[in-house]
């Protein structure tokens, strides 16, 4: 896709959920998926390689949530994988500090790249796993935003964001369309570990009919301490 069509496109996307580009972020994200491209013929990193569909499908969703966050806040962008909903945020909001995190180090070394070739301030990465991000005190309850994207079921999700949320800070889960038994099975999870549940957002991405979810979690009271558990213990057995 050549750089007109895709301003265009991305424009034209933007505006349906409200959003106005300016010329240097509407060439950062061509940058941006260019570089996902060309790395996703080397590590796997993305199954949406047609551009119309990295725009809507990552860019434009990744977008959606940036009404629920506020200016010169701290975001956690959790199993961001290549960067989603992180990056985008980032390109769109220079106000907002990102730290995103990943337990694959060949994504954190795409997710450097891009950093770098974006010239992006105020971003890092972490590797880690992130039941050890929890745990570490330099990053525990230190966030207004934590923010994942199609990472786990609400029960684990919430095991893997509330921690790392301060209180009166919030958690936004990005889901696909089906969220009713998940919001069921995970309302007690949240409770133990400090949230309560805001809002739950529906809506269709533009020009499609591809609904998605946003549940938005209120961190209202500090976490316990042993929360989360050792690594791969809250997929294995989610809080109930």
């Amino acid at each position: 896709m050549n750089i007109d069509s895709f301003k265009e496109k991305m424009s034209s996307y933007g505006s349906k959920i409200g959003i106005v580009f300016n010329d240097e972020q509407l060439n950062m994200f061509y940058e941006y998926m260019n570089l996902l491209l060309e790395w996703n013929e080397k590590i796997n990193l993305t199954a949406i390689t047609e551009p119309e569909e990295v725009i809507l499908k990552h860019f434009i969703d990744s977008l959606t949530i940036n009404k629920y966050i506020y200016e010169n806040k701290s975001i956690a962008d959790v199993g961001t994988g290549a960067g989603f909903p992180g990056i985008p945020l980032k390109i769109y909001r220079k106000d907002l500090k990102v730290i995103l995190v990943d337990s694959l180090n060949k994504r954190i070394n795409f997710l450097n790249e891009v950093i770098s070739k974006l010239k992006l301030d105020n971003i890092e990465t972490v590797h880690s796993r992130i039941e050890d991000f929890g745990k570490d005190k330099k990053y525990r309850e230190k966030f207004d935003y934590v923010t994942a994207r199609a990472v786990a079921n609400l029960s684990v999700l919430s095991e893997y964001l509330i921690p790392i949320a301060k209180v009166n800070g919030n958690c936004i889960c990005m889901k696909g369309s089906n969220v009713q038994d998940e919001l069921i099975s995970g309302k007690n999870a949240i409770s133990i570990l400090g949230g309560n549940i805001k809002f739950v957002d529906k809506f269709v991405l533009p020009n499609s009919d591809i609904e998605r979810n946003v549940i938005v979690i209120d961190k209202v009271k500090n976490t316990p301490s042993k929360y989360p558990r050792k690594a791969g213990v809250p997929a294995k057995e989610p809080l109930k």
